[in-house]
């Protein structure tokens, strides 16, 4: 059986110009942020406690805890809110179109009976409030002609709802059922961000006209303002309140977050002014905030989380990053088995240490998007869309000197002769280069559609995959490749290839979600029957001990196979990412690392029966009619509480099972 292990979340999704909203537990320190169609729960206090909720069907823009936090609301671009379980399985209770664009935020009342939503759509259609369990609207929403941006739920009686917008008004709705009651024009600029103080006494607003408002939290009246003197010196994308009601976080484009100290008579002094180094470039600008407990947290437009303590705004922020984008490929050092690389499309390297999480980013000289990566013990070689193959040298937590080397066409595919460093073959469309260092020793034109390559460790032979299904074996001679054989099992275009461990075998996976595990020496079939996925197979890995050979796949499943059993004993792990898995490695014989679409990676444990219990082995993925037991044999405490797991197990099936006494000491147990 397999387990989740360890999550290393991706990152909030961000847009230039625009604030995120972030939102926490009302009572522990778990926080929710979007990323595509997924939303994210992200413990602060432990960052590998994470938890996805993928089941919109648009790209998600905000979630919310429900009061009691027992249920999240979350919507997407669509203008849809789905309302669903904050544990376990995250069971689906209500979902209802609120508008008929999208949505950029929604509140819960306090009494956790109704919520609001904002965002853009058709005519008036821009802000909607409505009961939770019936959708059953609770008021008119007149006063914007343009996109609503954000909306705050009074969080005491009497009930008021505030909102902001792109056509620069703050309006303040009474209710319920809700109606307009004022509108005010303070803002030069679009309004980001409206915020109620816990406490109900004050809400505030947030421009990229770098100033922030205060108003009266009955009247709608305006109170205050945030200084100017020590203000932003850019957009204001977000604020948020302490839970006393007396401070508030404020993030802009100037790259600072300042905390405010909010008096009686509604003026704000700035108190601290925090920041944080990254890469001084636009991607440091802060677009989100959130105050949620003794923690500070704020987002960056590059999606690097900086969680600094209440108590002590001097200390050192933690920071917690990752990919926000699909990670196409991972690569764990064989030098150092729990440090793992992967890398996504728009050109981010992230470095994670498996028990620990994020570690670092990767920053290259030439940050140009990555198609094919491959690395090595000192040197991670990529290639993006420009026929430009880069050898960056790799130090540590940072990268080094990069070489470009101009092949021509674009790369297909990269492999590395890991015993021969120097030694890299590259497919292209139509045959393959081979690089030493970085001279192009030779460009081979094959005569048919490459798709995939691999080369052996050593340097000494090449396996070259292609569009019509068949595997060609060269040996390399020099800079020369000679034809030895050609393989054909494969019914789609070959995918993937990679040989084990140990170079006695390789394994193929094709667009027609076959695999094939091959003897090296005699080129026939070792595993054959590979064909449990439902879509193509993206990638492939070998356990370090060479027994066992996983398959990732579109349909969103990782497979993990035997070589010594038959297919069918295989174990799935099913959802392993939502969009598909394009990624695989194993970090030791009982542990793989996943990666997807979902810009997550996923630690996954299986553990595998032992040796000298051969007869709980034969139970575990019981695929035949009957098998027959040797109690006598079953010396073993751990053993006995196996057979009596998996008897407990079947016998929850609608298969009947007979067990029969025989002599000797053997149970035979049949199925009917």
């Amino acid at each position: 059986m397999t387990e989740l292990a360890e999550t290393y979340a991706c990152v909030p999704s961000t847009e230039r110009g625009r604030g995120i909203l972030t939102s926490g537990h009302p009572k522990t320190n778990k926080i929710l942020y979007t990323n595509n169609r997924s939303i994210l729960i992200l413990n602060l206090d432990n960052p590998l406690d994470v938890s996805v909720y993928g089941e919109h069907g648009y790209q998600a823009t905000v979630a919310r805890y429900s009061p009691n936090g027992e249920w999240i609301a979350s919507a997407d671009v669509s203008g849809t809110v789905r309302i669903w379980g904050a544990y376990n399985d995250h069971v689906l209770k209500k979902e209802f179109k609120v508008l008929t664009g999208r949505i950029d935020d929604l509140q819960w009342s306090p009494d956790g009976l109704r919520i609001v939503a904002s965002g853009d759509g058709k005519g008036k259609s821009l802000v909607r409030a409505f009961m939770w369990d019936s959708g059953t609207n609770v008021g008119e929403f007149d006063g914007h002609s343009r996109r609503v941006l954000s909306c705050a739920f009074k969080p005491t009686r009497p009930f008021r709802i505030v909102t902001c917008g792109e056509d620069f008004l703050v309006n303040f709705y009474e209710g319920p059922p809700f109606k307009f009651k004022s509108s005010h024009r303070d803002h030069s600029n679009f309004v980001n961000c409206i915020r109620y103080s816990p406490d109900g006494s004050k809400f505030i607003s947030v421009s990229s006209d770098k100033k922030g408002i205060l108003f009266d939290g009955k009247t709608g009246e305006k109170i205050g303002e945030l200084s100017s003197e020590d203000g932003h010196k850019g957009s204001i994308y977000a604020v948020s309140w302490s839970p006393d009601s007396k401070q508030v976080l404020t993030v802009s484009a100037d790259k600072s977050a300042k905390v405010w100290e909010i008096c009686d008579d509604g003026s704000g002094k700035l108190t601290k002014t925090l920041t944080s180094s990254d890469s001084g470039g636009v991607d440091d600008m802060l677009v989100g905030c959130l105050w949620q407990n003794d923690h500070l947290v704020t987002v960056s437009l590059g999606g690097t989380v900086s969680i600094f303590s209440a108590g002590d705004l001097d200390k050192i922020p933690l920071q917690i990053s990752g990919h926000m984008k699909n990670v196409t490929s991972l690569s764990v050092l064989k030098n150092v088995p729990k440090t793992i690389l992967s890398s996504s499309y728009d050109g981010l390297i992230v470095k994670w240490i498996q028990g620990i999480g994020y570690s670092s980013k990767l920053r290259r000289k030439e940050n140009s998007q990555i198609k094919c990566f491959a690395a090595a013990e000192e040197e991670i070689i990529t290639s993006g869309f420009d026929n430009k193959i880069w050898r960056v040298r790799f130090l540590g937590d940072q990268c080094g000197d990069a070489d470009s080397i101009d092949i021509g066409n674009q790369p297909q595919d990269i492999s590395l002769a890991h015993l021969c460093s120097e030694l890299a073959l590259v497919a292209i469309d139509s045959g393959v280069v081979m690089l030493r260092g970085t001279k192009v020793v030779s460009t081979m034109n094959l005569g048919f559609a490459v798709r995939a390559s691999a080369i052996a460790p050593d340097g000494s032979e090449a396996i070259i995959g292609g569009q019509d299904g068949k595997l060609h074996i060269y040996s390399v001679t020099g800079d020369t490749l000679t034809e030895e054989a050609v393989l054909e099992k494969h019914r789609g275009a070959v995918s993937v290839i990679r040989y084990s461990p140990d170079v006695s075998m390789f394994a193929s996976g094709d667009l027609n979600r076959e695999a094939v595990v091959w003897d090296r020496v005699s080129r026939e079939v070792k595993l054959k029957n590979m064909l449990y996925h439902t879509a193509r197979i993206n990638c492939l890995a070998w356990s370090p001990d060479s027994s066992m050979v996983a398959t990732g796949s579109l349909d969103t499943c990782v497979i993990i196979y035997e070589i010594d059993k038959p297919a069918s004993s295989r174990m799935t792990i099913k959802g392993a990412h939502l969009g598909g898995v394009y990624g695989l490695a194993f970090t030791d014989d009982h542990s793989v690392v996943s990666s997807g679409e979902d810009a997550c990676v996923r630690v996954w444990k299986f553990g595998m029966e032992r040796d000298q219990s051969p007869m709980i082995s034969s139970l575990v993925g019981f695929h035949v009619c009957y098998t027959k037991i040797n109690v006598d044999s079953l010396t073993d405490q751990k053993d006995k509480l196996e057979l009596n797991e998996w008897i407990s197990s079947e016998c929850r099936t609608d298969q009947l099972l007979i067990f029969s006494f025989m002599d000797q000491g053997y149970i035979q147990i049949s199925r009917v």
